[in-house]
């Protein structure tokens, strides 16, 4: 999973699985099929959707590599912890912003080695905007046909990002302590593209999030020069366990000695 094509081809994946969510998203409401699932989040027909395009297209490529998905996650822990590699997947991230309609979300794959993301995909149906990462090959930004490299950065005052959905005043309480003066809210995995792409410098996430909530935008980046941690400095790892994750802060180099100054004293 090293070569130009095998990229390609996985961005393909997640672009057909865009078009599905789209078909759906463009219906009456009434066709969306709308449930609960056991942790009360939403599950739509457009999710059921992407996850088996994704599903199939993923094995007919590589059959050799399991599927860890938010919408197929039955692999038990004493399965799944000696694999290699894996995917993780988020069918449809942002299931919340697809149902009010604001169109920030997002189709996540991730290639997960070890216990890390080293390559990621992330689609934003709405936009046709495609954001794709490697480890050590670096970040890149499709949109209309035109390929470019990202890279996390900016100078000056920092901007974080961070949920719509899900603010706390502990993230509130963390971006002040660095000196953050605006935050940018926005849905799904979209935080980290912007922190690959250098619109916002640091995103903290206090409280759980699942892995295939992480995985794409994790490896997107850190591939773009980003560093993603636990709040106190280590390594923020998949694979667990347990599938929920802890407290994360997301962040550019150049806020390294801001964070490892506070991360000390957590």
């Amino acid at each position: 999973m090293d070569k130009e094509k095998d990229f390609i081809a996985v961005a393909d994946i997640a672009r057909k699985a865009g078009k599905a969510i789209l078909d759906v998203y463009h219906t009456d409401t009434d066709a969306w099929e709308v449930q609960r699932k056991d942790d009360h989040s939403p599950l739509t027909r457009a999710d059921t959707l992407s996850h088996q395009i994704i599903n199939d297209g993923l094995r007919d490529l590589f059959p050799t590599i399991p599927i860890l998905s938010e919408e197929g996650k039955d692999i038990p822990y004493e399965s799944r912890k000696d694999m290699a590699r894996y995917w993780c997947v988020d069918p449809l991230d942002g299931t919340k912003e697809f149902i009010s309609r604001n169109g920030e979300f997002t189709v996540n794959i991730a290639l997960i080695a070890g216990n890390e993301p080293v390559f990621g995909v992330i689609y934003v149906p709405v936009t046709g905007v495609l954001y794709y990462g490697a480890k050590g090959q670096g970040s890149f930004k499709t949109t209309g046909g035109s390929t470019r490299r990202i890279e996390a950065g900016g100078g000056g005052q920092p901007v974080a990002v961070g949920s719509k959905s899900h603010k706390t005043v502990e993230e509130e309480a963390f971006f002040a302590s660095i000196g953050v003066k605006k935050v940018v809210s926005i849905g799904s995995s979209l935080k980290f593209c912007l922190i690959a792409e250098g619109k916002a410098q640091v995103y903290y996430r206090h409280g759980p999030t699942m892995e295939w909530d992480t995985a794409a935008g994790h490896a997107i980046a850190v591939a773009s020069g980003a560093r993603m941690t636990q709040p106190d400095g280590s390594a923020f790892v998949y694979n667990k366990r347990s599938l929920v994750n802890g407290s994360f802060v997301c962040y550019s180099a150049n806020l390294r000695h801001r964070i490892s100054t506070l991360s000390s004293g957590v």
